[in-house]
């Protein structure tokens, strides 16, 4: 087994320097929703010691000194992008796994007879003269390994220039290799665990490969074992060409200021709903139960607090936006109080079922309208999200996110077109 791990560098600041060329080689940072802390971070930013997960206001002198140029998360650019990006590594590979929206992986058993570090070079290329996003390649023998050596890719180990290969490297310069690597930097291995390993004397990724998976296994857990083979080449995460259907399907988000009334509480829960009802569809899927939750601010100490979820099973199964809408509001009517500074609120459809294999109904009215389902798809894929959308969902929507920094939807907006001059 081969494994190759291509992911984009700092790929939300990468997306905005596509069509912004005037940002390259500048300290730029992505911001997260409401413009609140730091998500992503060009080279330069982290080279003046922008960290990650800063909240932007305490960037704000520092800013002033270097220039740091913030801008608001521009999902709708981030996806579009990433879904080109990804059409083009798919043809680098017959097995393909899109891991996140900047990483996949590329199954590349079978290629033994090419020299691996070119095409890993010819992928990069590819990638940056047809989307405009640099990327990193780490090629191993298990998915681990592949992870392990786009981190080195991208640090720079071993002389590596964008392309790590662990096939090319021998086991002496393996070992001296992952000495110098910390045990965090390995694939699921977080800080707690890191922690943990490290009171075991494990501290760099060369004394995990060497540890005692059986042992680990029965004082962690059997997910850390199966780290340490696959750290010694023993494949044992399978490559999932097709992504698996989530169980439950959540969509929220924190206002942009804070809701004090009912109405526009609705808006929101029908437009989370609209979003999740989408995503439903998509992966083929209906929900038997809709759950709804409110809350204040829980940092606001000084401020009433209040926070309650309720959750609704549905007469019959369905992926209908305006039924699931007509249950999302019922429960909301029902947890909602007056007079609370209202910070966040968020929905969840749960019990999901296939819609392949859902019993028919003596009542048809109750599973929705599939075919007015499939037109408004058709409609918002083709001119955008909620260009057709149910009138619960409000039009000013005054309670939305603050992208005070978003550059324009380069690509998913007819209006925001680049134009050349």
């Amino acid at each position: 087994m081969t494994v190759a791990l291509v992911d984009g560098n700092n790929f939300f600041v990468s997306c905005e320097q596509v069509f912004n060329p005037q940002l390259a080689g500048r300290p730029v940072v992505v911001l997260s929703n409401n413009d609140g802390c730091v998500v992503a971070r060009s080279n330069a930013a982290k080279a003046i010691g922008v960290r990650m997960c800063t909240p932007w206001f305490q960037l704000r002198e520092q800013a002033w000194r270097h220039g740091i140029i913030a801008l608001s998360s521009n999902y709708e650019l981030y996806a579009d992008m990433s879904n080109r990006m990804m059409a083009v590594l798919g043809e680098f590979s017959p097995n393909q796994e899109i891991y996140s929206i900047d990483e996949c992986f590329l199954g590349l058993e079978g290629f033994e007879h090419i020299d691996l570090v070119a095409y890993g070079h010819a992928i990069r290329n590819r990638v940056g003269r047809w989307v405009g996003i640099p990327v990193c390649v780490g090629i191993g023998a298990t998915k681990t390994l592949a992870k392990l050596a786009n981190h080195c890719a991208k640090k720079m180990h071993a002389g590596s220039d964008g392309v790590c290969d662990f096939g090319r490297m021998t086991q002496d310069e393996l070992r001296r290799l992952f000495s110098r690597i910390e045990v965090g930097e390995v694939w699921g291995i977080g800080p707690r665990l890191s922690r943990q390993l490290a009171g075991l004397g494990i501290t760099h990724v060369e004394a995990l490969r060497r540890a005692d998976a059986t042992m680990l296994r029965a004082r962690f857990s059997v997910t850390l074992e199966r780290v340490v083979r696959e750290l010694n080449g023993i494949p044992c995460i399978a490559l999932e060409e097709e992504t698996p259907n989530r169980q439950q399907i959540i969509s929220s988000r924190t206002f942009g200021n804070y809701v004090y009334a009912l109405p526009a509480l609705r808006e929101a829960v029908a437009s989370y709903i609209a979003i999740a009802a989408e995503k439903l569809r998509g992966q083929g899927t209906r929900a038997g139960m809709v759950q709804v939750y409110v809350r204040t601010n829980p940092h606001k100490e000084n401020v009433p607090q209040y926070q309650r979820g309720l959750t609704l099973p549905l007469p019959e199964p369905t992926d209908d936006t305006l039924l699931l809408t007509q249950a999302a509001l019922r429960v909301l009517e029902c947890i909602y109080l007056p007079g609370y500074a209202y910070q966040k609120a968020g929905v969840a459809l749960l019990d999901l079922s296939s819609a392949a294999v859902a019993q028919a109904s003596l009542f048809p009215a109750a599973a929705g309208n599939p075919r007015l389902m499939q037109a408004m798809d058709r409609i918002n894929t083709k001119w955008g999200r909620g260009t057709l959308r149910s009138a619960a969902e409000g039009f000013e929507q005054r309670w939305k996110m603050k992208r005070e920094r978003m550059s324009p939807r380069y690509t998913t907006c007819w209006e925001q077109l680049p134009h050349a001059s």
